[in-house]
């Protein structure tokens, strides 16, 4: 019989690693987003809103409230060193920003197996909740970190 593998153990065991890699996201980066918190099924990202991320009525576009949460979700589902995909998302816009805000996307781990992980994403400016996304992975069969046997 396979012995289960010890996510957690791998995240620990090759943190920087992992960190290195979720965090180096070209997309996310070329809108400043910045990855503040990185822990194993938790994550959290911060945007600075610029005049340019607004829509035609002056508040941050949904799509950028989108690339910030979307950003959360890929860095704590795959925390564990395994690739993990975007299989569905759902998001519900509440309140708007405007530029000068700093907005925070908050996600974490509801639930994970074997092939899916189901996140929740709370999307802030300052305490008040803005939007929120539910989101599912795909987790395929595959490392993105080399690891041995024994983690």
């Amino acid at each position: 019989m396979k012995k289960k593998i010890d996510e957690v153990n791998i995240y620990e065991k090759h943190y920087q690693q992992i960190y290195k890699h979720v965090k180096n996201d070209p997309y996310a980066q070329s809108l400043g987003i910045q990855l503040t918190t990185f822990e194993a099924g938790f994550a959290e990202a911060m945007l600075e809103v610029r005049s340019h991320m607004v829509n035609a009525y002056g508040t941050v576009h949904g799509a950028v409230l989108y690339a910030l949460a979307d950003h959360a979700f890929s860095a704590a589902c795959n925390a564990y060193g395994k690739t993990s995909l975007g299989l569905s998302t759902t998001i519900q816009f509440i309140e708007s920003a405007k530029p000068g805000d700093k907005i925070v996307a908050r996600a974490t781990e509801v639930k994970r197996n074997f092939r899916t992980g189901f996140y929740r994403i709370d999307i802030l400016h300052g305490e008040n909740l803005i939007a929120t996304m539910e989101a599912v992975s795909y987790r395929k069969n595959h490392y993105f970190i080399e690891h041995d046997e024994n983690d």
